[in-house]
């Protein structure tokens, strides 16, 4: 057994399932401990791992171990298993707020431990994790650990005094963006537009603008300016997101995300 879950959410399930559908690892080489008999029976029938019936057993039986489970729960979950891990482990962790320092300080013992940040587009496996390793954790270990995490995604190596940053412009910054769908699609049902017809104009403008910044290499204010022609319609709706407050409600909304993630 290489790779074991404590905890089997959505984001641990989408994880899963870029590793299996990717060809990384096979399902019986996961192993994953879930909250209720209920999630296990779900987690079985839906991916095909090997379910422990205890957080104890996917220590005992994994080489790699990922913390999943929401931070609260971190203190509680660590002082469960801390006797049973071993120093030639790995722990992953999935959950803002929870530092490397304080990490191995409730472990009580030196371990290889890598924070990461990843969002929820990786469900799609469409996703960007942040990867944070602490120094105890070799180049040999890292790249399995980005390897497992392309599975769903992009991944990219972050110093921790980042993390914060990344919560805030990648972890949570999803939510923004189905506000911002959300409100193109109400505008366009005001002019007339079908709701379901609506939804998919403003997604798939959001996805396109999203990889022309990737593809293209280009700064977005050029891109904007691209589709400013002078005396156009975009230059009107443009003038009121910024007479309006747009983009500094942006930079407020993720300047509290940051530092909530710092106090947590």
């Amino acid at each position: 057994m290489k790779l074991g879950f404590i905890g089997c959410g959505n984001m641990a399930t989408a994880i899963i399932r870029g590793i299996i559908s990717n060809g990384i690892l096979d399902a019986d080489e996961i192993i994953a401990s879930c909250k209720t008999a209920e999630s296990r029976e779900k987690a079985k029938a839906s991916l095909g791992i090997v379910i422990a019936e205890s957080n104890r057993e996917v220590v005992e039986k994994a080489e790699v171990i990922v913390l999943a489970v929401k931070p609260q729960f971190f203190e509680v979950v660590i002082a469960e298993i801390k006797d049973v891990v071993r120093n030639d482990q790995m722990v992953i962790t999935l959950a803002p707020g929870k530092a490397l320092a304080w990490l191995e300080a409730q472990f009580g013992k030196q371990l290889k431990i890598i924070r990461t940040m990843p969002n929820t587009p990786a469900m799609v496996q469409e996703g960007m994790t942040a990867v944070c390793p602490n120094p105890y954790v070799t180049e040999d270990d890292l790249a399995y650990v980005t390897r497992i995490l392309e599975g769903c995604g992009a991944v990219e190596v972050v110093p921790e005094r980042l993390i914060d940053a990344v919560v805030a412009v990648s972890g949570s910054s999803p939510a923004y963006i189905y506000i911002l769908i959300e409100a193109m699609a109400d505008a366009a049902v005001a002019e007339g537009m079908p709701r379901k017809q609506a939804y998919a104009f403003a997604a798939k403008a959001v996805m396109g603008s999203a990889k022309m910044v990737l593809e293209t290499g280009k700064h977005p204010g050029e891109l904007k300016d691209m589709v400013c022609s002078p005396g156009g319609t975009t230059i009107e709706a443009v003038k009121v997101l910024e007479e309006t407050g747009f983009r500094g409600s942006v930079m407020q909304a993720m300047e509290v995300c940051a530092e909530k993630s710092r106090n947590m």
